[in-house]
């Protein structure tokens, strides 16, 4: 495999090397639990109907012919011939009403177990902390919801209840064989023990294929993923060649791992059919020896027959339930290992809510590391006022967005502890937190919808004067009523339709509707203009009051009036002051200013 071929080498790309285990299984079933007094009165009433009048049949069909045609060849008792048709037809009618009825019935309950399942599943994922995504591609995750999922639907919708329907008919007709001829009936079942030893053989190679086949598809989902939000890029350089190449190894791989899988699958079809071929020769030989020999009457034989057949038949389904349970094994591993994920970043049994933030913020002796012997923060102490505006400034990799990722409490420290208002935050619920923290990032996402639903995500309960009033306050509200719908302009995926500047201006307006106590800036101006960045320092001097600010941006103009300012490197406070007291200093900050005005009048 080339270098670009490795680039997609993921943490869920492991096989989950663990045992067929029916504890897996049981967890998966428990989704059904909720349904079971609606599932379980009407399917098992159906179900027996449905199993007892397809036991029955043969042997009516037998007593049919010993009884009302084989003892008058010449002239057949005619009105018994009509009667057992007759039952013999009312049980077929009866059957096909008890099967028509069940499959109904569960195809609903089996779609709302997948429902709960996905609902389960998200809702999980929405808990788990910046680490999970650190080491998953958004592709990846969204296959486990997905396709994942899905798979599960045969099973939820009619496996389970056909493999019950079916393991009953088994024991019914093996009883029955075995009622009617015992020898014959031994010598007919003596090809089942070879053919559970040989399925047993396949089972573990079946699984790890299909198991296989989800981590090919989860790749090529993580790929497609990126391939499309990176379109840009690829054309910008001209990479669609290569981009193809990779895909196209990709699908390959694909569809060698689906071959593999479904060759070992298909397997068990030609296996079940050779095994019934040598059971029918031998109810045939045998059976025909009994005949003469005055052991066996032609209505027995002729329903040795029909249960022998149907006895191959639920033996063949049981084979393609078998392969279709590795199939849900391999996908109920893989989501149930999302769902056995812990969240890195939790809450302490007995978190108590965060009162009204004053905002007083500490960060005391903080070490982090992203991956271990990997340090972004070494030691950092920082004490903030209530009010404060502090801006934070360095080198990319300083430690900048660490201190801001961890006063979200998006991640905790390694050693130290982040305050607000004296508590530490591993005391406190996160939503209490987050929900008086409000954050624009550089990299600004814009959700589907409309420019009034995406601002009104920082408080879903604000009034549409409310929402106007924050785009007024950040400049956002000329160029909203210069779209063609205002703010019902619907902006589509990631805001496509919206310049960079314009969707961080949304971004802005959003989070100052959800009036937060503390406010981070992660280079929000970033990408606007310089017009409307003098505008929004005006506006930032009466928003910024009384609420503790946290700054990080490389333009003089945002961070120089700031209270305070922290010059990072490598993880360590360098140095700390007001902007003249830096400059006097001439040390680090000094440096970084020089050289944007170096760059700004070169």
């Amino acid at each position: 495999m080339s270098a670009s071929q490795q680039r997609f080498v993921y943490q869920d790309d492991d096989v989950i090397e663990k045992a067929f285990n029916w504890k897996q299984f049981r967890r998966l079933f428990a989704y059904m639990k909720p349904y079971s007094k609606q599932l379980l009165p009407v399917v098992l009433v159906m179900m027996v109907l449905g199993t007892i009048t397809r036991l029955a049949i043969p042997f009516l069909i037998s007593l049919a012919i010993d009884k009302a045609i084989a003892p008058k060849l010449g002239n057949p008792n005619l009105s018994l011939l009509y009667i057992y048709t007759g039952v013999v037809l009312a049980l077929y009618i009866i059957q096909w009403a008890a099967n028509t009825y069940r499959i109904k019935f569960t195809n609903v309950i089996g779609q709302r177990v997948i429902y709960d399942l996905r609902a389960d599943l998200f809702k999980h994922i929405q808990k788990l902390s910046f680490r999970f995504y650190d080491t998953r591609p958004a592709g990846s995750v969204l296959v486990r919801i997905t396709n994942d999922v899905n798979s599960l639907q045969d099973l939820f919708t009619n496996g389970v209840v056909n493999l019950v329907i079916d393991c009953v008919q088994l024991i019914g007709i093996v009883i029955i064989l075995l009622v009617l001829n015992f020898k014959l009936g031994l010598a007919v079942m003596i090809t089942v023990p070879i053919m559970f030893l040989v399925s047993t053989k396949l089972r573990k190679k079946i699984r790890l294929g299909w198991q296989d086949v989800r981590i090919k598809q989860s790749r090529i989902n993580a790929h497609l993923n990126e391939a499309i939000q990176g379109i840009r890029v690829t054309q910008a350089y001209v990479q669609e060649k290569e981009n193809m190449k990779f895909f196209d190894h990709m699908n390959t791989v694909n569809l060698k791992s689906w071959n593999r899988a479904s060759a070992l699958n298909q397997m068990f079809g030609p296996f079940i059919e050779i095994t019934g071929a040598i059971g029918s020769f031998i109810l045939f030989w045998y059976g025909s020896f009994l005949i003469q020999h005055g052991e066996l009457t032609i209505g027995l034989f002729v329903a040795f027959a029909n249960y022998v057949g149907n006895f191959w038949d639920p033996i063949n389904r049981l084979g393609q339930m078998y392969s279709q349970l590795l199939v849900a094994m391999a996908s109920s591993e893989r989501i149930f290992e999302f769902m056995d994920e812990r969240p890195t970043v939790g809450e302490l049994p007995d978190a108590k809510a965060m009162p009204h933030i004053r905002g007083d913020i500490e960060f005391d002796n903080i070490v982090f590391q992203y991956e271990v012997g990997r340090h972004a923060l070494r030691g950092i102490s920082l004490k903030v006022q209530a009010g404060q505006s502090i801006a934070l400034v360095g080198h990319t990799g300083s430690g900048k967005s660490t201190i801001i990722n961890l006063l979200s409490r998006f991640y905790d420290p390694v050693e130290g502890r982040v305050l607000v208002d004296g508590i530490d935050l591993r005391d406190i619920t996160i939503e209490s937190l987050r929900s008086q923290i409000g954050i624009v990032l550089q990299d600004t996402f814009i959700f589907s919808g409309t420019i009034r639903d995406n601002i009104r995500f920082g408080r879903l309960d604000a009034t549409d004067e409310e929402v106007e009033a924050a785009a007024k306050a950040v400049f956002a509200h000329d160029f909203i009523m210069g779209l063609p719908q205002g703010y019902r302009t619907e902006v589509q995926e990631r805001g496509n339709i919206l310049s960079m500047g314009q969707r961080q201006l949304l971004s802005f307006a959003r989070a100052l509707l959800a009036n937060p106590r503390i406010l981070i800036l992660d280079e929000a101006t970033a990408s606007i203009d310089t017009e409307t960045e003098v505008k929004i320092q005006e506006a930032l001097k009466t928003l910024l009051q009384g609420r503790t600010s946290f700054i990080i941006a490389h333009r003089l103009s945002t961070i120089r009036h700031a209270d305070h300012i922290v010059v990072l490197d490598h993880g360590l406070i360098k140095e700390q002051g007001t902007h003249d007291e830096l400059m006097a200093m001439r040390g680090t900050y000094y440096g970084l200013i020089e050289a944007q005005y170096k760059f700004l009048s070169a």
